[in-house]
């Protein structure tokens, strides 16, 4: 059973429809819209600022997403994908962005809607990703323009991972 906990007074709040794996970590201030997922050793940890999750968002396996003790908060819109081992750290993921798997997102950076921050990519405090870009390396560039087939590859991403959950309530 995944570790739902409270911490200084703020207790996890979920929608409707959330899955949390059986070793997922959500503690303290964690506001999580519907059909959300977060994925085995994954950690949503709002023990020391706001973390704010919107709908039908997948956190995937061994992600962890944090804050900045009184200064940066996390917010993460609707649809977005965070991949296997990325570290999300006190910035603002707009709608529709897939952050590839292993990237790094740090304090006060800003990925605009409709992008992809590459697998392994490192994206730099205070960085603003351009809506409608792929950014890749370290520090994170500006690479191209997002084309037609990648936004459909954010958009199925987002959508399977509640089709995935269902595979695990079945049994």
């Amino acid at each position: 059973m995944a570790i739902i906990k409270s911490v200084r007074g703020f207790t996890p709040k979920m929608g409707s429809k959330c899955f949390l794996a059986d070793n997922a970590v959500v503690v303290g201030d964690v506001i999580m819209g519907d059909n959300c997922t977060v994925w085995f050793n994954a950690v949503v940890r709002g023990d020391v600022n706001t973390i704010t999750i919107g709908n039908n968002t997948n956190i995937q396996d061994g992600a962890v997403i944090h804050c900045t003790y009184e200064k940066s908060k996390t917010v993460i819109g609707n649809n977005v994908s965070v991949g296997h081992t990325a570290v999300v750290h006190g910035c603002t993921i707009e709608d529709n962005v897939l952050i590839g798997m292993g990237a790094i997102v740090m304090d006060n950076a800003v990925i605009g809607a409709g992008s992809v921050v590459a697998a392994g990519a490192v994206v730099l405090a205070g960085t603003k990703v351009e809506s409608g870009s792929i950014y890749a390396g370290m520090p994170a560039k500006k690479v191209k323009d997002i084309s037609a087939e990648m936004i459909a590859v954010i958009d199925r991403t987002a959508k399977n991972y509640p089709m995935y959950a269902e595979w695990f309530n079945e049994s």
